[in-house]
């Protein structure tokens, strides 16, 4: 993932505006591919997207993915080499309320953004971000490989599943016989700095830090494979460059995901970012809202990532919280957005390069 590798190459990307989108868009620009990005307006406000700018770094379309005809023109107008699907409903809570928006977006937006990219002509790969939480859960302690059955609970879940049959059927019906390369990546609970969404846990306890209150805590004892942000997208990185050249044999499902040893419960996290955060940060409260089954217990599988592309975790959950609490001190103090998490790309880019076989 050298500049010279991304330099100049047309990437599309779907979910810019959203966390994770707008730090890939950020480390694209970085290595010199011209981003042309498709999403709604940011889901928070304050947003990463507005905070660092990246207006002015990207070729910024606003549309909706359950929208074939908008999908297709911005993709035609684009013609990019390679497509990043990230748009989504992405929060299991809000899906028990909105199901409708949930399927459509996760399951027929995913449908249009591939069929799209074979209409139009000229895309060369496909790299579709899913989920950890595609997998039928049985909440046993061995973690999810590639091959295991796809299933959920609740509605995003079981939307991410679904999500993911569609792309297998994709590239087995017209994307293997069209010489697009097709995969679809399944990260564990990301986190980083310039997360504001609501229900998820990091941006909760920063929110409550922030305003000096007790965070509320809904299950300390649930387990997740927490990573940082920059850990998946770096995998996700790898795959579109393999799939670039041409390996063929990458065009699959892949999981990314921490050590097993950063499959930590919430209660571990919250205590961790409460002595990060120093000062007067206030211990968890007992979580008092109406309840909605999320999983206890889920782990992944990371072996075929690490045998087959040499890929290995580099930053582990203790660094990357510390590396959250620093973003979020650096903004607050006045410092640019943008220039932080630049700086935490290259560090992270850096580390990787010292710690795997794969060169960032």
């Amino acid at each position: 993932m050298s500049r010279s590798g991304w330099h100049g190459r047309r990437v599309f990307l779907t979910g810019h505006t959203g966390f994770k989108g707008a730090w890939l868009a950020l480390w694209l620009h970085q290595l010199g591919a011209e981003v042309t990005g498709f999403a709604l307006p940011p889901p928070t406000d304050p947003s990463l997207f507005d905070g660092a700018r990246l207006r002015d770094l990207v070729t910024h379309i606003e549309g909706d993915i359950r929208d074939l005809a908008a999908v297709t023109a911005a993709l035609r107008a684009a013609r990019p080499e390679i497509v990043f699907h990230l748009a989504a409903q992405p929060l299991v809570r809000l899906s028990y309320d909105q199901p409708v928006e949930t399927y459509a977006t996760n399951i027929m937006g995913t449908v249009h953004v591939l069929e799209a990219a074979r209409q139009i002509g000229g895309v060369r790969a496909c790299v579709a971000i899913t989920t950890d939480k595609c997998y039928d859960n049985r909440e046993w302690v061995w973690p999810y490989r590639e091959s295991d059955p796809m299933g959920g609970h609740d509605p995003y879940s079981s939307s991410k599943g679904a999500a993911e049959l569609v792309i297998a059927a994709y590239r087995n019906s017209f994307f293997d016989a069209a010489g697009i390369g097709l995969a679809s990546v399944r990260a564990g609970n990301v986190v980083g700095g310039g997360d504001w969404a609501a229900d998820r846990l990091i941006p909760d306890l920063v929110r409550a830090f922030e305003a000096g209150e007790a965070p509320a805590i809904r299950a300390p004892a649930a387990v997740r494979p927490w990573q940082h942000v920059l850990e998946a997208l770096g995998g996700y990185l790898l795959i579109a460059e393999r799939l670039l050249m041409g390996d063929r044999a990458v065009a699959d499902a892949w999981n990314f995901g921490p050590a097993d040893e950063d499959a930590r419960p919430v209660g571990w996290i919250v205590e961790r970012m409460r002595v990060l955060w120093g000062g007067d940060a206030a211990a968890a409260a007992p979580w008092t809202g109406t309840p909605a089954h999320e999983a206890g217990l889920l782990r992944l599988d990371t072996s075929r990532a690490r045998a087959l592309l040499g890929w290995r975790p580099a930053l582990p959950l203790a660094d990357a919280l510390d590396w959250i609490v620093d973003w979020h001190r650096r903004v607050r103090a006045g410092e640019d957005a943008r220039a932080v998490t630049a700086a935490q790309i290259i560090a992270y880019r850096e580390r990787a390069s010292r710690q795997s076989a794969v060169a960032f």
